[in-house]
């Protein structure tokens, strides 16, 4: 041989070598792990975890996918013929790899003149098993191509083809989401799979190259063209003659659609995050007998929560009616009904685009950013949510209308618990769980807590200084050294000196700002850690007023202590978990610790009652909840971005969070339809109304808060029942204008005009503390520079109030309940 033909061998064994090599590194993992057979071997190996609420009673399943195996011989010939003439005309006759096909792929980009896809289905079967690890650039699409025809070649090599044939249509996905054969089948013909006629398993077929773009609810048009070209395809395999298929092309489609609803079940927002990340963090340090970490998706656990279903269906019906009436007077605001809240607004709406399905699916399908965005002002019929029945309505709109309809719906966060033990009773996370995911409810969503936050400054103040009901607050604003004045404007804060009790019912945010001044705000975020608040929060002045950010759960882990005698107590999710044999894995106990005195838990619960008695939560009267003690606390942040409420009978502690999805989506800041007490209130006194008239439930309307065995305070004079002897006109402070009983009615039949504030609540102070936050290297906050400035001191703190009593907690008794002397 000569010296070239030489040279020419070698590169040629040496490039065939590493292409052996190649591929023994990819089949061990060299680039990158390679999906295991394990589930198509074995698919009884990956058993639903089931959920029971307290009484026993299923609530609902975890599984990988909405998908329902069903045997070969329970699938119609009709999809098998129409899969392989569409996809792999040639199945029967490769390994794995159809090299003819491959051929053809390169001769058409060599002549650019593309004829058909190189993909086998058992190849189609290999790329999804990668499922969400499927590569998306073009460089890394390569190397898991190699790591596709490795799995294509074993796949052959360990099953039959009918097998193959089968666990592809069993994994494959379909439009809507929808994986498998038979909920396909099930969700788009309301048939078994075996009953399918020809044109029916030609329109499933068709889906599976592109669900989205192929989706026969969506893109009827698309699709009747693709089920078209299947049928075409079925012909020249002479699965059908051609003048079946001609005849069948005339057809229409017609759809008898049903969506198999994987949120079937109660309390689908609690299933969703809160148990799945308690039962993770349960199991952790756990393994199951292969070794293994538990697998909620997997491993056939039995997980027993809190949940009772009654209590459950009264907290859906309760947010159903308050949210329906919440979003009925939003939507008659101009800035709702023309758009105009996006003014401004591109890349934010931009972004909500980004993140909808149809640009993703569509981003799948390799459609350019410019034809995608191009397709979201196109007009097309689509379902969106609304307040019915059936929580959605048939509507024609682009997407981008769409984006912005379900962009200001109004959002809200539930949750009930037993404050003695912590269980969790009731959840709710939002408004519609099959439409949106979010939940508001778990300890990861945090919004601004305006004036809920004031009752833990109080708490303390009769904790560490003995402060008592009968102990005057002077209503005006504090100046902070470094921060400036809070609040920044006179907003709830108009002088006098109201006792404890009557600043607390009223939420003056002078009074606040002045218990402030005496705690500190240090020692404030130090108690607040002491009551298990889990954010790690700044010092600033204006969390007196609810500036920081927490989670309806942290509110219901804090607000325990005072139905609690003291005792906090974290809201419990779950009671129990088993195995799928029914062997005991954990058994939770209550998380409970004392974190302040009972005198000090009595005497915040008597002082709270005042709020729904005269305060800002008289509308509570309406509900008759029929139970004999009811303490609780409203909250609205600035420009009614957040509404909170707060409450709670010995029993019972509630809590409700109301607000748009995105901060800038609120309430007007002049409406008092957007206040704590208007948009929160209705769901806990709803709630609490159906939970004790219901005799099934076992809660006594009768039961009253406990009052300590203690000598200081065997005679506890009820401030809140004898609140007419404190009143004087200096006390009073700014005329809130709580009005009278009549004044507060039900919103949901009340809004029927173009008048917006006709019978609206009154004005509560805890509405707006206008104030921001301001660093110690700060001057004034920005809402009040021009006002403020000429009032601040220029180069020192205003002189304190000698009146205050001493803040030094060591020369101060322990909190004790005092009689105070009665006027004349």
């Amino acid at each position: 041989m000569t010296k070239a033909v030489k040279i020419l061998w070698s590169v040629f064994w040496i490039g065939l070598l590493s292409i052996v090599l190649l591929f023994v590194g990819v089949n061990y993992g060299l680039l990158g792990t390679m999906p295991s057979l394990e589930e198509l071997e074995n698919p009884s190996a990956y058993v639903a975890s089931e959920v029971y609420a307290d009484d026993g009673s299923p609530m609902g399943k975890y599984f990988l996918e909405n998908r329902s195996p069903v045997n070969l011989k329970d699938i119609s010939p009709n999809v098998i013929n129409a899969l392989v003439a569409t996809e792999d005309e040639r199945f029967f006759l490769h390994n794995g790899i159809d090299g003819e096909a491959l051929m053809r792929v390169v001769k058409g980009a060599v002549t650019f003149n593309k004829s058909g896809g190189g993909s086998t289905i058992t190849q189609q079967l290999a790329l999804a098993m990668f499922g969400d690890d499927r590569a998306t650039n073009k460089v890394k699409r390569v190397t898991q191509k190699l790591r596709e025809w490795v799995i294509a070649v074993k796949l052959e090599r360990h099953f039959t083809k009918e097998e193959i044939i089968n666990f592809y249509l069993n994994k494959v996905e379909f439009s809507d989401n929808v994986f498998g054969i038979r909920n396909a089948s099930l969700t788009f013909f309301q048939k078994e799979p075996d009953r399918l006629s020809v044109e029916e398993a030609a329109v499933l077929v068709g889906m599976v190259n592109a669900p989205t773009r192929y989706n026969p609810r969506r893109n009827p048009k698309a699709s009747m063209d693709r089920r078209n070209l299947v049928l075409s395809r079925m012909a020249k395999n002479n699965f059908i003659s051609s003048a079946q298929a001609d005849e069948l092309k005339r057809k229409p489609i017609e759809l008898n659609y049903r969506k198999i609803d994987i949120s079937q079940g109660i309390a689908p927002y609690f299933r969703e995050a809160a148990v799945k990340d308690e039962v993770n963090r349960l199991l952790k340090d756990l393994r199951n007998a292969n070794g293994d970490k538990y697998n909620i998706y997997k491993d056939g656990l039995r997980i027993y929560t809190s949940i009772n279903p009654i209590a459950q269906q009264y907290a859906e019906e309760a947010v159903a009616k308050g949210m329906a009436a919440n979003q009925k007077i939003f939507n008659q605001y101009d800035f709702v009904k023309t758009g105009s809240v996006f003014n401004k607004r591109q890349k934010e709406l931009t972004n909500f685009i980004k993140q909808t399905d149809r640009w993703r699916s569509q981003k799948q399908e390799e459609m350019s950013d410019e034809d995608n965005l191009a397709t979201f002002n196109v007009k097309v019929p689509m379902k969106i949510f609304s307040w019915n029945a059936k929580r959605e309505i048939d509507t024609v709109m682009t997407p981008l209308d769409s984006v912005k309809y379900m962009k200001t719906r109004l959002h809200t966060g539930f949750m009930a618990m037993e404050p003695q033990t912590g269980y969790i009773k009731a959840w709710v996370g939002g408004i519609d769980f099959k439409t949106f995911k979010l939940d508001h409810a778990n300890l990861k969503m945090k919004r601004q807590v305006g004036s809920v936050i004031k009752p833990m400054l109080y708490c303390q103040a009769v904790e560490e200084i003995g402060f008592n009901p009968a102990t005057p607050l002077p209503n005006v604003p504090q100046y902070f050294q470094g921060s400036g004045w809070v609040p920044a404007n006179k907003k709830g804060a108009n002088g006098g000196s109201p006792e404890m009790a009557r600043a607390i019912a009223l939420s003056l945010n002078g009074s606040a700002a002045y218990l402030m001044k005496q705690i500190g705000p240090t020692r404030f975020v130090e108690f607040l850690k002491k009551c298990q608040v889990q954010t790690d929060l700044k010092p600033f002045p204006s969390m007196a007023l609810g500036s920081c950010d927490l989670s309806l759960f942290e509110m219901m882990w804090m607000y325990s202590m005072f139905p609690g005698r003291g005792f906090n107590v974290k809201p419990q999710i779950i009671t129990r978990i088993e195995d799928r044999n029914g062997n005991l894995l954990v058994n939770v106990l209550p998380q409970i610790e004392e974190v302040i005195s009972e005198n000090t838990a009595y005497t915040m619960a008597k002082m709270m009652t005042g709020a729904a008695k005269y305060g800002t939560a008289t509308r509570m009267k309406n509900y008759k909840i029929g139970a004999v003690e009811f303490a609780c606390k409203t909250g609205t942040t600035n420009d009614n971005t957040d509404a909170w409420f707060m409450g709670y009978t010995p029993e019972l502690l509630c809590g409700a969070w109301v607000g748009g999805d995105e901060p800038w989506i609120h309430f007007p800041s002049w409406a008092s339809a957007g206040y704590g007490g208007s948009a929160a209130l209705p769901i806990v006194g709803s709630f609490l109304q159906s939970v004790y008239n219901d005799s099934k439930l076992t809660y006594d309307n009768k039961a009253q808060f406990i009052k300590p065995e203690v000598e200081a305070t065997d005679v506890f004079y009820d401030f809140n029942n004898n609140n007419s002897g404190f009143v004087s006109p200096e006390a009073e402070g700014e005329n809130m204008n709580n009005g009278n009983e009549s004044d507060y009615g039900d919103f949901s039949n009340q809004y029927e005009s173009n008048d917006i504030e006709a019978k609206t609540p009154p004005k509560e102070s805890d509405k707006a503390s206008d104030y921001d936050e301001v660093k110690p290297a700060a001057t004034t906050p920005k809402d009040n520079k021009e006002k403020d400035n000429k009032d601040k001191p220029k180069d020192k703190e205003p002189k304190k109030d000698s009146t205050k009593p001493n803040s030094n907690p060591a020369n101060k008794p322990k909190a004790v309940m005092q009689a105070p002397v009665k006027p004349n």
